[in-house]
């Protein structure tokens, strides 16, 4: 009898911990970052930009749909951002309250329309976005067409 009670419990052990034990070994997928939407996301000083992505009809010019989070809940940020290679199709600046979201380019939030962006829809566009004494990050925005119904009140 107590040899079976023995049995059971190393058999239950054994159950349990080969149908739970490669939680123990493999890392949690849910705990890796990534960019869910179409847009791709970077972080530069207190700011966080997520999102981002241009919408284009002719590859000329562009509306850029972003949001940029401040982190610091104390001062407001001003985020550089300059387009096309080295920086060479232009420049926009966009001031963030401190701890607060700005959107831009959506169906409700102001566009910040991009001259001169010279990306074929489907193509990426060279973008740096660099705010405060932090370091800049040279992001690759993916640059969409009004072809998918929830675009084409963006294409500017």
């Amino acid at each position: 009898m107590k040899s079976r009670l023995i049995a059971s419990i190393v058999l239950g052990t054994a159950v349990v911990l080969g149908t739970t034990g490669c939680n123990m070994l493999a890392p949690q997928a849910t705990t890796y970052e990534y960019d869910p939407g179409d847009g791709v996301s970077a972080h530069t000083g207190s700011i966080k930009v997520l999102n981002a992505f241009v919408v284009s009809e002719d590859g000329k010019n562009g509306n850029l749909v972003v949001a940029f989070s401040n982190e610091d809940p104390e001062a407001p940020a001003t985020v550089n951002i300059e387009f096309g290679e080295n920086g060479k199709g232009g420049q926009a600046t966009v001031r963030v309250p401190a701890g607060e979201l700005v959107s831009l380019g959506g169906d409700e939030e102001a566009p910040l329309l991009l001259k001169g962006i010279n990306s074929k829809p489907g193509t990426l566009l060279p973008m740096y976005f660099q705010s405060g004494d932090g370091e800049g990050e040279l992001t690759m925005v993916p640059v969409l067409d009004g072809t998918l119904s929830y675009y084409k009140d963006l294409v500017p």
